[in-house]
């Protein structure tokens, strides 16, 4: 994962300090590529522990186009619940406490967090026990599940993974294979538009690569997410193609770290990569990708350095 250090390091000695929609303060640079070669390995973070579980869980959760926490929260996966949470806060039903700029606060008041703890909890209760609350609350907009899977244009509707594995199969040197998650008629109307935007998949020589174009890249907290997801969708796709996984490009357009972990990646720069570790997905008898769950999916030989805690922007 020396691509990633790379990166890391250009944004310390190049970046310009800029402002954010968080308002905590970026370290930011424009424009910067990297190349995963995943026949050396499956490259999961190994400079700190990276939570894979959580990778696999979500990113099924967008193939089977789904847009709804309940099934995040079933599965004990955290990514989305505080964007699944505002949206109750700020409704007209919500009696609670005043969680306002509740993200910012609970990292720095500790009776605070305490209270927002309470509320969060009682949020995913409702989520998991009430259908009719989680339809309301649960529902994130149309997000990656909805755009990969049902990306709508007046009264017509385009599967674009779908349409993806159908011309990789039947025509494998097309230049279309391409996904788009950014839907400007849409945007407005989701609760975080999507940071990695278009994706296309290239066949060569046996081989599926795919680049990826992210246009905002949190480098400490959300970019290690995003390569191993990328990673792990190549794979999938291949297996439903009769493919081998060739190479991940990743593009980044603002690729930012927080002000408040430059400290966090400078300790992560001291560490020395490690062995990539192995990705197996077990089939279990299940004749297409769309069936497996995130049992079915794991990593062998992932021996990491210890998790490094960092404030989270929102």
């Amino acid at each position: 994962m020396i691509q990633y250090l790379e990166l890391c390091a250009h944004i310390i000695e190049h970046g310009t300090v800029k402002e954010d929609r968080t308002g905590t303060g970026t370290i930011s640079v424009f424009g910067y590529q990297m190349r995963y070669d995943l026949q050396k390995g499956f490259p999961l973070m190994t400079t700190k522990k990276t939570a894979f579980r959580l990778i696999a869980s979500e990113l099924l959760w967008f193939l089977k186009g789904d847009t709804n926490l309940k099934t995040l929260i079933e599965d004990r996966n955290p990514i989305w619940d505080e964007w699944g949470f505002e949206r109750w806060v700020k409704s007209e039903e919500y009696t609670g406490p005043d969680m306002t700029d509740f993200g910012r606060r609970s990292q720095q008041d500790d009776q605070f967090a305490a209270v927002y703890k309470v509320q969060m909890e009682l949020y995913k209760k409702n989520i998991v026990e009430d259908e009719a609350f989680a339809e309301k609350f649960g529902d994130l907009g149309p997000i990656y599940g909805k755009q990969w899977r049902s990306w709508t244009t007046g009264n017509d509707s385009v599967d674009q993974i779908a349409a993806l594995i159908e011309g990789i199969k039947n025509n494998p040197d097309s230049r279309r294979h391409i996904v788009t998650g950014w839907n400007p008629s849409e945007v407005n109307d989701m609760a975080l538009p999507p940071c990695h935007a278009l994706f296309q998949f290239y066949v060569a020589d046996g081989k599926l690569s795919c680049q990826l174009y992210q246009r905002s890249a949190d480098v400490f907290l959300g970019v290690p997410f995003n390569i191993a997801s990328y990673a792990l969708l190549i794979q999938l796709i291949a297996i439903e193609c009769g493919l081998e996984v060739g190479e991940f490009v990743h593009t980044l357009g603002d690729a930012h770290i927080y002000l408040n972990h430059i400290e966090q990646v400078k300790e992560q720069l001291s560490r020395t990569p490690k062995d990539l570790p192995t990705l197996h997905i077990d089939m279990n008898g299940k004749s297409t990708i769309f069936d497996l769950t995130y049992e079915d999916i794991s990593v062998e030989g992932y021996d990491p350095y210890p998790k490094i805690k960092a404030p989270i922007a929102v």
